[in-house]
């Protein structure tokens, strides 16, 4: 049990002895519960058809809901980006997942993406702007400028701005943080 919990992100070898120890003193309803559900996620959750978000329906809740606009789609690189987003109730468009970045040393280029899926939905739906919101790693650039030149000829591109978090000092900023901070600078209200 150890050894398959290890297996899991961020669950090194201490973590994984007390996940195990944990569910070895749970009563047995409890962990049978758990292993069902794993088992029900795995078989029931798959992808959206439209913007590969995970979904346990055809059709994502997201791309289903008519009060979500129509104009914008926000491109991720996976549905963590999405539900972080989601988390900020502040974006109301619609999204698309490519499944990943650009990394030529991982052996993932732009077909192993949806990028494709992306063009021929930018292509029919003709929205007025598309999102760019993938974090800026070399391969994120990468995939960002890549699938800007991609749409480009259908729609509006933007990316998301860049900078310094919340209660950052500049003092401890590297350089290419502080000019996509500088670049991404706004008005005061």
């Amino acid at each position: 049990m150890i050894e398959q919990l290890q297996r899991l992100p961020g669950v090194g070898p201490k973590s994984a002895q007390r996940l195990a120890l944990h569910i070895l003193k749970r009563p047995e309803a409890e962990v049978e519960a758990l292993a069902q559900a794993l088992i029900d996620a795995k078989k029931q959750v798959g992808l959206c058809q439209v913007c590969y978000h995970l979904s346990s329906e055809p059709v994502c809740d997201i791309c289903r809901n008519p009060n979500r606009d129509n104009t914008t789609i926000c491109v991720v690189a996976d549905s963590r980006d999405v539900i972080a987003l989601e988390k900020t109730r502040e974006y109301k468009g619609k999204y698309h997942v490519l499944g990943g970045v650009i990394s030529p040393m991982d052996g993932i280029g732009p077909e192993q993406l949806t990028a494709q899926a992306l063009v021929r939905r930018v292509s029919q739906q003709q929205p007025q702007e598309v999102i760019m919101a993938i974090s800026p790693s070399v391969e994120g650039e990468t995939t960002t400028l890549y699938i800007g030149e991609l749409l480009k000829p259908f729609t509006k591109v933007t990316r998301i701005a860049f900078g310094l978090p919340v209660g950052g000092d500049l003092e401890y900023a590297d350089e290419v943080t502080l000019v996509r901070a500088l670049e991404g600078r706004r008005e005061l209200d």
